[in-house]
């Protein structure tokens, strides 16, 4: 990403160079255009995400071209990715409400996703930015790309947890067939072209709820805490997630576990 444009990430570059990597594990970063690509190519990474959004109004705040434009930007990017070998994904941004436009319909997001496939999008996530998503219209797009052609292995989703939906939101993707879900230690994140968006999906929170539902996954609960606390004391801010606080639980004897310092 640009520097200028989200300060936050200008160091990416050297973060993914010293980065240690383990097998079976993807690195992707996100990548808008020729100078993206350059630079991850330079840091070694073999997986990208170019991303777009549903709405005109939000990318051209967020990357600065309309959806088609975007598009058109993000063709030859996929099919130089393609070339190497690397793994791609595509995001599309307020594919349940746009900050600037309001409600978004379902279909739009779903012909963005296709158009994103047809590029060479190996995975198309659909992302809900600011929050406002329901498990009905989970369900809904869903149902639409799968119907339109776009297999349910190859959807993800990104929920943000502004209204306190994200982890119903996964429940009505997982029984829909999604597995793929995107979340943030500590439920740190954001866009700062996304005017009232909270943080992403607490990865503690998603961990514990696959854990209680009998879903397999790799991630350990205390490793994904460890983890959530280092960020929030770097960043100077609570740690204040629903598991955050009050640790995991062990069904087989009612103790908390996980909290800090053993409480």
């Amino acid at each position: 990403m640009s520097p200028r444009a989200i300060p936050q990430l200008a160091d990416a570059d050297e973060l993914m160079a010293g980065l240690p990597r383990r097998p079976g594990v993807r690195y992707p970063v996100l990548v808008p255009n020729d100078r993206g690509l350059a630079r991850a190519e330079a840091a070694g990474v073999d997986a990208i995400a170019v991303f777009t959004a549903a709405t005109d109004a939000f990318t051209t705040k967020n990357i600065g071209m309309t959806v088609a434009a975007s598009l058109a930007t993000f063709g030859p990017i996929l099919a130089r990715a393609a070339a190497k070998g690397w793994w791609r994904r595509a995001y599309v941004s307020t594919a349940f409400g746009c900050p600037y436009t309001g409600r978004v319909d379902p279909q739009a997001a779903v012909d963005v996703a296709l158009r994103l496939r047809d590029l060479g999008a190996d995975e198309i996530c659909f992302g809900d930015t600011i929050g406002v998503a329901v498990p009905d219209q989970v369900a809904e797009v869903v149902a639409l790309a799968e119907d339109a052609g776009l297999a349910v292995d190859r959807q993800a989703f990104h929920f943000h947890d502004t209204r306190g939906t994200a982890l119903v939101n996964v429940a009505m993707g997982l029984a829909a067939g999604v597995r793929t879900f995107d979340s943030a230690a500590g439920g740190t994140g954001g866009c700062p072209y996304a005017p009232g968006a909270a943080g992403n999906l607490a990865t503690e929170d998603l961990v514990y709820f696959l854990d209680a539902s009998g879903w397999h996954h790799d991630a350990s609960l205390e490793g994904v805490l460890a983890a959530a606390r280092f960020v929030a004391e770097a960043l100077g801010h609570p740690l204040a997630t629903k598991v955050g606080q009050a640790g995991g639980w062990d069904p087989r004897t009612g103790a908390s576990t996980g909290r800090e310092g053993g409480r």
